[in-house]
This record gives C-alpha cells, structure tokens and sequence, in this order.
C-alpha cells in the first residue's frame, strides 16, 4: 500500500549503446545508476539487452550463463541494496540451455532481491527493407506468460520491446491492476523512427497509464543501429521525457494519479466488450422502403 510519502515518485531511464562485452556495458550501466541516484531517482530502468548485444548466435551462446551465474545480475542486486533503489533490468541475455537463450527481464527490490522475472513473449522475427532482416526465434525460446509485480507506487507491468506491437498483452495487463507499462527495447533504427513514439503513446492512451521504455541507440559494435529515443510516457500520451541517440539518462517525476484521472476521462477499460465471430459472415440484412410512382 502506497503512502503519503510514497505518493509521486522518480523514474530514471538509462540509455545505452551495448557492445559485446559484458563488462564493459556493466560499467557502464553503473556510472549511469550513481547519476540517476545522485539525480534522486527511486525506479532505474535499463534497456533490452543491458549485459551484450550481439548479432552472431554462436559468440553470444559463448558469452552468457544462467542468471544465477550472471554477473551483471549479481553486481545489479547488490547496487540496489546498497542505493536503496529499484533497479529494472530491461533485459538480460540468459543461457538456457546449449543450444538457446532466453530475454529475461529482473525487477530489483531495494533490499536486492529479485521480485519479477519476465521472459520476452514475441520474438522479432521480420524481414526489412534494404535486406535487414532478425530471426529472434533461432537463438532465444520465447516466454509464455505475462507478469506483474507491485511497487510502492503501483503496479508494474513487465515486457519486452517486440511485445509492444500486441496491443492484447497491455489491455490484460491492465485489466490486472498495472499503472505502469516496463517497455526496454533495442527497436532497430529503421522501425524505430517508422513506429516508436505512436506505438508507446498508443498503449499508454488505450490504457492509461504511463510508459516506461529505457532504449539501445546509435550504431554498436555488432554492426547493428538502434533507434534510441528512450521515453517516458503519461496516461494521457504525453511525452513526459525523452533521450536521444546518445548514452545517458532521462528522468521524470511520475505522479500516479494522474492514472486514475486519466481513466476517469476516457473509461475504456470499463467499456471493453468480448465479441463472437460468426463464419461465413452472413449478409446483411435491409428493409428497402418501396415508393409508388
């Protein structure tokens, strides 16, 4: 239960250009933690593959373990403890098994335990123009279930970048009690600049409530360009903050009234209806009015 004390909080997005080391992107995640906490925020967010982005299947399987042998995971727990701070991590690239991955997302606790873990659901498997194409299914198992957690402000709804192109996964979320949308991406540039901002505000209008989405940018060591642009997003659609390409931080006070008050103007979540399909669509019916010469 939220307090007085308790009832706005600070939300810092780190934004991220990942290589293929993961100590390197750990510290610097780290630096990026000591600003966002010297800057007062009480949620930190990382984006989708916070410990290594690489392209190639087999140097990536040779460069992560199992989350309880993580060390980018064990460090961020104790960083938390230490600050007193909820550290999200966007997600993680975790051995599951020799032949797969999962992208896992951690929520962190301020005591450094780990209270949420979500396994991306949608794999990003497309074919873009000018021959850039991703085939998320043949090195990671995609999750199958959704997951809340509950913070001192609200609750949080975890997901994972491709994750936000389906609609469904956030009305449910929602209907479960969420305020807060977790939406870490590595959107690539080219879909990103397309889609990114219209589809983060879209989900948090269709459900008012705030999105929080800390993202990969600019051009990185595997070759790939992501779009950057992390946003936090208000139950009304407005951009509340917003980063650019370069690494950094971007920080908002996040009121969670403002959920209430949004949904109070625009009820949909009340509205929602179940609908039957019917197969073979049967023609419509009219009564034609027959005038007499």
């Amino acid at each position: 239960m939220s307090t007085a004390k308790d009832s706005t909080f600070k939300v810092a997005l780190i934004q991220m250009r990942a290589g293929c080391d993961p100590q390197t992107n750990l510290n610097a995640v780290l630096a990026a933690i000591d600003q966002a906490k010297r800057a007062g925020a009480d949620y930190v967010q990382t984006p989708e593959m916070t410990n290594i982005l690489e392209s190639r299947r087999d140097s990536l399987l040779a460069n992560i373990v199992t989350d309880e042998h993580d060390p980018t995971l064990a460090t961020l727990r104790e960083v938390a403890r230490k600050l007193s701070l909820y550290v999200h991590v966007g997600s993680l690239a975790i051995k599951s098994s020799s032949e797969k991955a999962v992208n896992r997302s951690f929520l962190i606790d301020r005591k450094g335990d780990v209270v949420a873990r979500y396994d991306k659901i949608h794999m990003f498997d497309v074919d873009l123009a000018g021959g850039e194409s991703y085939r998320e299914s043949n090195t990671y198992r995609a999750g199958e279930l959704a997951v809340v957690a509950d913070l001192p402000w609200g609750r949080l709804g975890l997901t994972v970048c491709y994750d936000l192109r389906f609609p469904a996964l956030y009305r449910a979320l929602a209907e479960a009690g969420v305020s807060f949308f977790s939406i870490p991406s590595a959107f690539t540039q080219q879909t990103g600049a397309a889609h990114w901002h219209v589809l983060l505000r879209a989900r948090a209008i269709e459900n008012g409530c705030f999105v929080f989405a800390a993202a990969q940018g600019g051009k990185h060591e595997s070759g790939r360009e992501t779009f950057g642009h992390s946003l936090i997003v208000d139950p009304w659609g407005r951009i509340v903050a917003e980063g650019g390409t370069e690494p950094g931080i971007v920080l908002a006070e996040i009121d969670p009234a403002e959920v209430a008050a949004a949904r109070a103007k625009i009820p949909s979540l009340r509205h929602g209806r179940r609908f039957e399909l019917v197969e073979p669509m049967a023609e419509p019916t009219y009564l034609h009015a027959v005038r007499g010469p």
